[in-house]
């Protein structure tokens, strides 16, 4: 299977930054001290990829959501009118187009997202696009406008109750279990039917590459988990990206 065609292909460059699942709110702010050093050029990545929940509860439609996280957004904007950022919404961050202009957005419906590394190709999804009947109706849901209403609705007349209970149940969420069959759960789920080099995803936080026959998989480490983050290599060297951690003191 191919990725859907309304996807452009990306050239993704070495030196790039990877960061998925960071899961940021204002109890666990680390990914803005992050995006500091980047604003600042302590950090120099030349792309910027966003493989999504970047944010707990960050969704279009919802002022109040963006409100909370109005610092982060401010500086991943600024960010993105000086270098590309590539943004996959997730689960937790959706909606996205007006919230971040500069940015690539890519929603779920167009995920796996195409994109090239010196000839190679490589497929970038969040992780929930290959889900069960459940999920997709889940997720069809709470992307749904008229929902996105009702929440924003229901969130002014509770005075932001709902979306602040929601973000701290989310903040007390561990996000560094194991996935114990992990390895049969992808090879079913994606059935080695996607023609490419690497696939690369998050959402389930594993950070594990698995080697298949056809391509190699990689779910990405959290952000969330120890400040994780990834650098593109040369697509010639044997592993695509080199992890990272970020560490920074931070007052609380």
């Amino acid at each position: 299977m191919s990725p859907n065609k309304e996807n452009s292909v990306i050239e993704i460059k070495e030196g790039a930054f990877v960061i998925s699942d960071a899961h940021y709110s204002h109890l666990r702010p680390e990914l803005l001290e992050f995006l500091k050093e980047i604003h600042s050029k302590k950090l120099q990545p030349t792309q910027l990829i966003l493989m999504g929940d970047i944010f707990d509860t960050l969704f279009g439609g919802v002022p109040y959501s963006v409100q909370i996280n109005s610092e982060t957004v401010k500086l991943l904007n600024d960010i993105s009118q000086e270098i590309e950022v590539i943004y996959l919404e997730g689960n937790h961050d959706f909606n996205l187009k007006n919230i971040f202009p500069h940015a690539k957005i890519f929603p779920i419906s167009r995920q796996p997202v195409a994109c090239g590394n010196k000839g190679k190709i490589i497929l970038l999804a969040h992780g929930d696009f290959e889900s069960d009947f459940g999920y997709r109706v889940y997720t069809a849901v709470i992307r749904n406008p008229l929902i996105l209403v009702f929440l924003r609705v229901l969130n002014f007349f509770s005075f932001n109750m709902i979306i602040k209970k929601l973000d701290e149940y989310l903040s007390k969420k561990e996000d560094c279990k194991e996935f114990c069959g992990f390895r049969e759960f992808i090879a079913k789920r994606l059935d080695v039917k996607y023609k490419c080099d690497y696939f690369i995803e998050g959402h389930f936080h594993q950070n594990k590459s698995i080697k298949f026959d056809e391509f190699t998989y990689t779910n990405l480490g959290a952000f969330a988990c120890n400040q994780r983050y990834f650098v593109v290599k040369s697509s010639k060297e044997v592993q695509l990206l080199e992890e990272k951690m970020f560490s920074k003191e931070i007052e609380k």
